[in-house]
């Protein structure tokens, strides 16, 4: 695996020019995503050799932007019931918040659900419908595909995760839009 954004750098491509901070198809297809969404998982993990299966809730939402031309986020996510998951897996945090925002084509978080740690994801465009987010800190490496389906009232969601150059976690979540 190739570890994507070592470097952190955050003002790659710093520019006020809305031609070139602004990817208005992202911005678009993000805030397509806004909303509530009850999401079925199903995760297998390699070591376990075990498959789990939950829902959990996830709520998306746009922030006042700092500036012209980013768009904010904030997505909170907690489980639709109690799970045995999160016992046997700790490092899957059961509850939790994460804000982060557009820049050119990368998604600048402020931690990942693995880790605390802040980063970059670059996003690759596949339709109109999906995006791709690729992702690495620390020894992981992330590669998220996410599709909105039926004029966004689902949406379906395939992540791998490799750590050191080893899949390990494979999810598949398919998730329905409850309030908009």
């Amino acid at each position: 695996m190739i570890v994507i954004n070592q470097n952190k750098d955050f003002n790659f491509g710093e520019n006020n020019s809305p031609e070139i901070s602004l990817n208005s198809n992202l911005k678009r297809w993000f805030s397509r995503n806004i909303g509530l969404w009850k999401s079925n998982r199903t995760y297998f993990l390699d070591e376990a050799q075990k498959t789990y299966s939950l829902c959990m809730n996830i709520n998306i939402e746009a922030l006042e932007n700092k500036t012209e031309w980013e768009s904010h986020y904030k997505f909170t996510w907690y489980p639709e019931k109690k799970y045995n998951f999160f016992e046997e897996n700790p490092q899957y945090k059961e509850r939790g918040e994460m804000r982060a925002f557009l820049k050119g084509h990368q998604l600048m978080r402020e931690n990942f659900y693995l880790s605390d740690d802040e980063g970059i994801s670059n996003i690759k465009q596949v339709d109109e419908h999906e995006m791709i987010f690729e992702s690495s800190y620390k020894d992981w490496y992330i590669l998220e595909h996410t599709r909105l389906v039926d004029s966004d009232k689902y949406r379906f969601r395939v992540i791998y995760s490799w750590n050191k150059n080893k899949l390990k976690i494979v999810e598949n979540h398919h998730e329905i839009k409850i309030i908009k």
